[in-house]
């Protein structure tokens, strides 16, 4: 696909993927927010995908969809037009849990069906898959024998990082298999300073200047020739969405900290780079992946 950046010499195609979660699912929310309470919250979802596909369309843009199952169930329609419209519907799991917090045989039926349900809904095979909160890491590397059983073919669900919450720092940067059928193909960091720091979205593409993201990207793309992975999530467009009543102050500034800012962002990125699908980008390819297998601590059973 043509797109403005080519015209302008980015001759990598960079990988834009959006986590398809309302507000309220978001996992700092969960000691504020119980599970059973999500059907009785005004759910934004759609209008927030609309609009991104609309932003999309506007830059001649295909990106990646990781889509909650229970939001496929809720909104089918959405995710029809995300697929007419020539993206890729991947998977985030059914329910938003971390795979930390799930058994083996948990995971499993999670992942099965949400992959179910969005492949009866687009009509087309599931491959990708990312972890809620990027919740695979040393302790639970059997996640990717079971995605593998599962009929998936790319990960992308570590980051390399150091974060309270996540992170796998040691962790390979760039893509690479992990099993037979399998790769991962980790979140974008930059070496700086002696550690990874984060390059590729969320709350810090809302934080930083955005000539600071702009810079890193590039970084990845010309010293290193990789292809960089952008994150985000339909709620980081909504500046009017419900305020969440007593969340610790960590938390209101990580989820809110310019909000009213992402979009305009948004645009400037899609305009800077060239973005394309994971599984465009990741899967179409005749040299294959360099294995980097992970110590698998647990078989996941069939």
């Amino acid at each position: 696909m043509h797109s403005p950046a080519a015209s302008r010499g980015a001759s990598i195609c960079n990988a834009l993927t959006i986590d398809v979660e309302d507000y309220f699912q978001v996992s700092a929310f969960a000691p504020y927010i119980a599970r059973d309470d999500w059907d009785g919250r005004e759910c934004r979802i759609e209008r927030n995908v609309d609009r991104i596909l609309s932003m999309l369309d506007q830059h001649n843009t295909q990106a990646t969809f990781f889509t909650l199952g229970w939001i496929a169930e809720r909104y089918p329609q959405l995710i029809r037009r995300i697929a007419d419209q020539g993206h890729e519907v991947a998977s985030h799991g059914y329910g938003h849990q971390r795979v930390t917090d799930l058994h083996e045989a948990d995971f499993k039926s999670d992942i099965e069906s949400a992959k179910k349900i969005l492949e009866d809904l687009c009509g087309a095979a599931v491959t990708g898959y990312r972890a809620p909160s990027f919740s695979i890491g040393t302790r639970n590397l059997w996640a990717f024998d079971c995605l593998a059983r599962a009929g998936y073919r790319y990960s992308s669900s570590i980051y390399p990082i150091q974060h309270d919450h996540y992170g796998m720092p040691d962790a390979p940067r760039f893509a690479h298999r992990v099993n037979d059928t399998l790769i991962e193909v980790p979140i974008t960091t930059l070496p700086m300073f002696g550690r990874n720091l984060p390059a590729s979205g969320g709350g810090y593409f809302r934080l930083l200047p955005y000539a600071m993201s702009r810079w890193m990207l590039r970084r990845v793309n010309s010293r290193e020739a990789q292809s960089a992975i952008f994150y985000f999530h339909p709620w980081e467009i909504d500046s009017s969405q419900p305020r969440i009543a007593g969340i610790d102050s960590k938390t209101r500034f990580r989820h809110y900290v310019n909000i009213d800012r992402m979009e305009q962002r948004l645009h400037c990125l899609l305009r800077d780079f060239q973005w394309g699908r994971m599984d465009h980008i990741f899967l179409n390819r005749a040299t294959p992946w360099a294995a980097n297998p992970p110590t698998m601590s647990s078989p996941c059973q069939a």
